[in-house]
């Protein structure tokens, strides 16, 4: 038996038997598995010189699972909760090992016992409504692209969409018969209703024009598309975002935040509903959250901005006190894991 020196035939046997047959993973967390995958096998090859078709089961350690996920946030610059998604990824496929290779159960339970990091949930990233207004002004909407490069971002914001549900989303998915709304499918297929404002309908109405996309098309088309008119994935979301937050930012850098991802529209939203005296039921039900906790969190976070608001303004005014005194080659591998979910 020959399992220690065979690491990426167990790795495909983990995605094309374990995640797809019997789990039934969706394609989102079949791609975000195949990138964690694909990372690892960065991180072998640069920081330690194995290439990926000879990575070995052995090697895989507790120690380099901690390496692995200290790189990623030191070198890759991930946030702890990226890490921590990526060390999921890990942990699935050490439980699945646990069965496969009996003889080496203790060095895949010492994975297993990585513990996920802490994440400060009252802290995330997120635009002003100056700030989201700015960012969108940066659009052109005199070309087919602008136009594209809007509705998909003015949608984001409006909705509250995460990015898995605006690249699931087809044509047939909006109505614009009053009162024109979306249907999202959020996290385990669960359905939902967002209503769209007569703004971004008129937005996406001139972008499904651009695009030949008929309402009333149930194929499984997708909506919003990348350039070429494939459906847009959720690394192109996060170009076409950096596109115009850059010169936003070289505008007003104290608008734009130096991280922005598709989530932070989704935050910017919530906060936006927050302040504006929306009830924060009616919130939770728009962003699709199961628990009132995760919706509670940007209530906390909008009252902290308004006390530090007033304890700036009380500090212009109050003087201070004086402080005197099996694979043929790594491509091949890193190709077909790509492929995964897609």
């Amino acid at each position: 038996m020959k399992i220690e020196t065979d690491f990426g035939k167990y790795v495909t046997l983990f995605f094309t038997q374990y995640l797809v047959g019997e789990r039934g993973v969706s394609p989102h967390t079949l791609r975000s598995y195949s990138d964690t995958f694909n990372l690892f096998y960065d991180f072998m090859s640069l920081v330690r010189s194995v290439p990926a078709h000879k990575v070995r089961l052995k090697d895989v350690t507790h120690q380099t699972i901690k390496d692995f996920l200290f790189w990623l946030e030191k070198e890759k610059n991930n946030l702890v909760s990226t890490r921590n998604i990526r060390l999921a990824a890990i942990k699935s496929f050490s439980c699945f090992m646990q069965y496969y290779d009996t003889m080496h159960v203790a060095q895949w339970q010492s994975i297993l016992a990585i513990k996920q990091k802490k994440i400060d949930r009252d802290v995330f990233s997120y635009l002003t409504t100056d700030g989201m207004a700015l960012l969108l002004s940066q659009i052109p909407t005199d070309t087919r692209d602008g136009r594209r490069h809007l509705a998909i971002l003015a949608f984001l914001y409006d909705s509250g969409a995460r990015a898995s549900e605006l690249v699931n989303l087809k044509p047939s998915d909006i109505i614009f018969e009053i009162p024109a709304h979306a249907i999202l499918f959020g996290k385990g297929r669960k359905r939902r209703i967002v209503p769209l404002q007569g703004k971004l309908c008129a937005i996406v109405k001139k972008y499904m024009e651009d695009w030949d996309l008929d309402p009333a098309d149930t194929s499984n088309r997708p909506l919003f598309m990348n350039k070429n008119g494939r459906k847009l994935t959720t690394a192109g979301l996060a170009y076409i975002i950096s596109l115009y937050a850059s010169p936003a930012r070289v505008l007003r850098p104290d608008l734009i935040p130096g991280r922005l991802s598709p989530h932070s529209f989704r935050h910017s939203k919530a906060m936006h509903l927050l302040q504006s005296g929306v009830n924060i039921i009616y919130v939770r039900d728009i962003l699709g959250h199961v628990s009132m906790k995760t919706t509670e969190i940007y209530a906390r976070a909008d009252s902290k901005q308004k006390r530090e608001a007033l304890e700036n303004a009380y500090q212009d005014l109050i003087p201070k006190a004086s402080t005197d005194g099996v694979w043929e080659s790594d491509q091949e591998l890193k190709k077909w894991l790509r492929s995964l979910g897609r």
